[in-house]
């Protein structure tokens, strides 16, 4: 007898049915970052940046249109009236959208890479990025 509840997708899968939505969508900057081990809150965290407010709130709304159509359901949507910085938290996988002056003021990309990063970074630099 077969299982009839749906497995849910990998957080590969929705990884990329969320990079082809901002591909779409002309996302600038967009970051993958891997932060298993980092954090349980989820295993992969994307970063990218909207030109204006409203492209902002446009590239969301196409990742949230093409996760549901693909069988994800968005746990939450933050920001989204703002459009500043939207968040979409997608269980595995949570996608950070940003106008780049909000983004520059944040640096989550410094914040969630992870520990070797820095480090390399050290090592080739001869300093701290902190």
């Amino acid at each position: 007898m077969t299982n009839p509840r749906k497995r849910a997708p990998s957080a590969h899968s929705t990884q990329s049915v969320v990079t082809a939505a901002l591909d779409d969508m002309k996302a600038a900057e967009v970051r993958v970052l891997d932060v298993r081990g980092l954090t349980d809150i989820a295993d992969t965290m994307i970063i990218a940046s909207g030109h204006s407010d409203r492209h902002v709130r446009s590239i969301a709304e196409r990742v949230v249109e093409r996760v549901k159509m693909a069988g994800i359901r968005p746990l939450g949507l933050e920001g989204q009236r703002e459009g500043e910085w939207v968040l979409v938290d997608l269980n595995d996988v949570i996608l950070h959208v940003m106008l780049p002056r909000v983004r520059a003021l944040y640096g989550l990309e410094h914040l969630w890479e992870a520990p070797e990063s820095h480090a390399a970074r050290r090592t080739a630099g001869g300093r701290s990025p902190e």
